[in-house]
This record gives structure tokens, sequence and C-alpha cells, in this order.
């Protein structure tokens, strides 16, 4: 009676040798192993905080050329008004009522998923965690400028490793405003972790 397991070529199914694609999954397998057996992420982003400042110009100034807004990844200031910016950008800066806004890109009419959430009774350096609550981001409104006041922006969406839609989140505390001239300086920081609330490093 003929085994099934052998072939019509007469040689053992089983016994064939595994192909150059079966090893490398093994390889690939081990290695992922062995990076959890140490405890370590392989998809982890290590990053080291790297703050920085931006001055930009109220967007009402009728000087060209004025950044007025921020695109924070990858921290590049924006020309809101230019049509090669689009929706490109996360935040803007203007004034009314006499004092600087913040403006989400919402609050101009442009769908959006960035936003930005006022954090209370946090420093720029004891802000730690974004908050999880989406409730807490203005996303259509402006939102007053305040010195000495921490705030979280949530990026626009961007697509990370693997086709995933990202959000990055960071801080901006304002370090100056200039009313008058129409300018504010604020520093930031941001982390490059897609969809990752934290505000600082691992540790």
């Amino acid at each position: 009676m003929r085994n099934p397991a052998v072939s019509a070529a007469g040689t053992s199914a089983a016994a064939s040798p595994p192909g150059p694609a079966f090893a490398g999954l093994c390889a690939t397998a081990l290695a992922l192993a062995f990076l959890v057996a140490c405890d370590d992420d392989p998809l982890a982003v290590r990053w080291v905080e790297s703050p920085d400042t931006v001055r930009l110009h109220a967007l009402s100034l009728t000087e060209p050329n004025l950044f007025s807004g921020f695109d924070f990844h990858p921290r590049t200031p924006v020309l809101v008004e230019s049509l090669a910016t689009g929706g490109n950008f996360d935040l803007a800066v203007d004034t009314a009522g006499g004092e600087f806004v913040w403006l989400p890109p919402g609050a101009l009419g442009i769908t959006s998923s960035a936003g930005i959430a006022t954090l209370e009774g946090e420093t720029f350096e004891s802000a730690v965690k974004a908050p999880g609550d989406t409730a807490q981001y203005a996303t259509t409104a402006p939102v007053p400028v305040r010195t000495r006041t921490t705030y979280v922006i949530r990026t626009r969406g961007h697509t990370g490793l693997f086709g995933i839609s990202c959000n990055y989140y960071g801080k901006i505390e304002a370090l100056a405003i200039d009313v008058a001239s129409g300018w504010i300086l604020f520093q930031f920081d941001v982390s490059p972790a897609c969809n990752n609330r934290d505000l600082i490093p691992p540790g």
C-alpha cells in the first residue's frame, strides 16, 4: 500500500530540507525572541529630550513671508497663508482682544486632528504625560496664550511605520510675548513616538 506521505516521485515530503525563506523566518523569530527575553521592545522609539525655541508672528500681520504656524513633526515653521501649506501644520498664532491666542487648524476651518490642551499646575519640566481625554484638546477654538503655563500639542495625523496612523505629542510654553510688534517666542519639545502620550523619554 502506498504511503500517503510519499510524493509521486518517491521521496518523502516530510524529509525535504527547509528552504532559505524558512531559514530567514527562523532567524528573525530567534532575534525577536532574544530581544523580548532581554526585556527590550524592538518597536520602541528611543529618544532624548531636545527642547528648542521658535518665534512666530501673528497671522493677521500684513507683512509678507512671516512664519505664523508650526509643524511640530518635523519641527518646521510654516507660512499658513501659503497655498502650498494647505493643512500641513499643527498650530498657528494670532492676536485677538489685545492678547495672543493659539490657533489649532480647526479654528481656521481646516479639518485636522491637531489640538492643544492646557496643563494646569504643571511646568515645562514637570509635565511628563499628555492628557488621554480627547475632550481636553481644543481643536476648533482659539486658546489664550499665558506665560508660565504649559500646553500639550497633539499633532495632525501622519502615516507611521507599517502604515499606522500616528499623532505625536509635545509640550510648549510661551517665553516672551510682544503684542504690539505681533510676535511670540515659545519653547517646545515633541516625542517622536507614534501615538505615545509620554512627554519625556522612557527611563
